[in-house]
């Protein structure tokens, strides 16, 4: 099994131009993402012809490869061809490359932006999808009687699946100095402000009226744990902070003066200016995304469960990441992307089968197998998307249809998440309210419609089967 994903990485690493082209790496739930010095040793189409690559995404910033489920191993092989370990899922080059420097436009703006989105928030997902299960173990726990609300047991289950959110600005920060190629322990030690017990007890202060001040400048009440946005720009300003600081301070005192001066200028910045902006502007986002669902109702959720399919394809689903961990940190659910999502993952699914039903093609049938099977159990849908939708078309038509049919279904019936994690079969208990039996039925009636309805859609609408080049077997005449 090691010589099949050793193959593949070395096949993938030599199409991306080898070796010395590649700056960095990492990689989501099914995707390769390379950041490369250039692409014109790239060969796209070479690339989408290798088996185990489902396709390929160009975004300016990132060259993304995707591999399914599957990627974790390739990852792996590629970082040892690289020379690195991958741990924590990133893959550093040796050398320090320069970025080219490109014209500032609208759109070079919002995918720099879009880059960095997804960059920060990739490697802390995990983190943050298992904390949000725990809470919900806990939860369930109590509701059935296992364990009391009042126990050592409730809380400390509590703890941990609060402690991801409580301390998102630190894992932030973390995450956003890998990104930004900035000291690690400096952008700990800047976000740890936003969450040290007596900063948190100045911000209570100031919220009750008190005047509070630093350097003789208000401070405004600002609460930052479970917050994502005022430690992204924090992290990325002290990027700017430290190359200016290593310029300009001497070599025989940078060992003190350069993180004393680092820490100086960053954390007043933080506090006074970077903080509550990131705050105002993560609040506008989630206010604009939920003031739609709350105009739209029920249609809201049904127009994003048509659209889903497309924006994953483009990974611009990562945009809503910010909304969605702030909103379920902050009021415990999310009621308008992830039911959209459960019915959008479940209907690639059932399209997967509907295709794997019908085909004569035994690759394609196999291919759209194991598509549905990640789809539906895992909640991983770019093996269908690549796999089946995108290569049969028609397909991807009938998943739409039942995106926004499903979708309506879940806004109608108010379901709500109560976690991170993908959307599947298996997850689907996520969406259920203990408080409220009947949000079973619902949860449910979205799961088995967005499998059945894309079935057979998929077989009313068709699709243009995929010829097989094997020989006919000589005993059953078949392909």
């Amino acid at each position: 099994m090691s010589d099949k994903f050793e193959q593949l990485a070395q096949r993938v690493l030599a199409e991306v131009g080898g070796k010395d082209n590649v700056i960095s790496l990492v990689h989501c739930m099914t995707r390769l993402r390379f950041t490369l010095k250039t692409k014109e040793h790239v060969d796209k189409e070479s690339l989408k012809g290798i088996p185990g690559v489902m396709g390929v995404v160009d975004n300016d910033k990132q060259f993304q490869v995707i591999i399914g489920n599957d990627v974790a191993n390739v990852f792996f092989e590629i970082n040892s061809l690289l020379g690195k370990k991958g741990e924590n899922g990133t893959a550093e080059a040796e050398q320090a490359i320069v970025p080219e420097k490109k014209k500032i436009t609208p759109k070079t703006v919002a995918l720099g932006i879009l880059d960095a989105l997804i960059g920060t928030m990739t490697p802390i997902i995990p983190a943050i999808i298992g904390a949000s299960m725990v809470k919900l173990l806990a939860m369930f726990l109590e509701m059935s009687g296992v364990i009391d609300k009042t126990s050592s047991t409730f809380v400390i289950l509590n703890v941990l699946g609060d402690s991801a959110f409580f301390f998102l600005p630190i894992m932030v920060a973390v995450s956003a100095a890998t990104k930004f190629k900035t000291n690690i322990s400096m952008a700990i030690a800047v976000a740890g402000v936003f969450v040290h017990p007596a900063f948190l007890d100045i911000m209570k202060q100031a919220g009750e009226g008190q005047p509070i001040s630093f350097m003789s400048i208000g401070l405004t009440s600002v609460f930052y744990p479970y917050s994502v946005i005022p430690a992204l720009f924090m992290t990325w300003i002290m990027s700017y902070v430290e190359r200016w600081v290593d310029k300009v301070v001497p070599s025989v005192t940078k060992n003190f003066l350069k993180p004393m001066l680092i820490l100086l200028i960053t954390a007043p910045l933080a506090i006074l200016l970077i903080g509550p902006l990131g705050i105002w502007i993560g609040d506008a986002v989630s206010q604009i995304v939920y003031g739609i669902h709350g105009y739209l109702g029920w249609l809201s959720v049904a127009l994003m469960g048509a659209i889903w399919p497309l924006l994953v394809m483009g990974g611009m689903h990562h945009v809503f990441t910010p909304t969605v961990v702030q909103n379920i940190a902050q009021t415990g659910q999310e009621s308008m992307v992830k039911p959209a999502e459960l019915g959008a993952n479940l209907s690639l699914g059932g399209i997967s089968l509907a295709v794997a039903w019908k085909t004569r093609n035994r690759a394609l049938r196999q291919t759209a197998l194991a598509a549905a099977a990640s789809a539906i159990i895992a909640g991983i849908t770019e093996p269908a998307l690549y796999g089946v939708a995108l290569r049969l078309k028609r397909p991807l038509i009938a998943a739409v249809i039942t995106g926004f049919i499903c979708g309506g279904i879940a806004g109608f019936g108010n379901v709500v998440s109560y976690s991170m994690a993908s959307p599947s079969f298996i997850t689907g208990i996520q969406f259920v309210d203990v408080n409220n039996p009947t949000s079973i039925l619902w949860v449910g009636a979205v799961m088995l419609l967005s499998i059945i309805i894309s079935f057979f859609v998929t077989l009313l609408i068709g699709f243009e089967d995929i010829p097989e080049t094997i020989p006919s077997s000589p005993v059953t005449g078949k392909k």
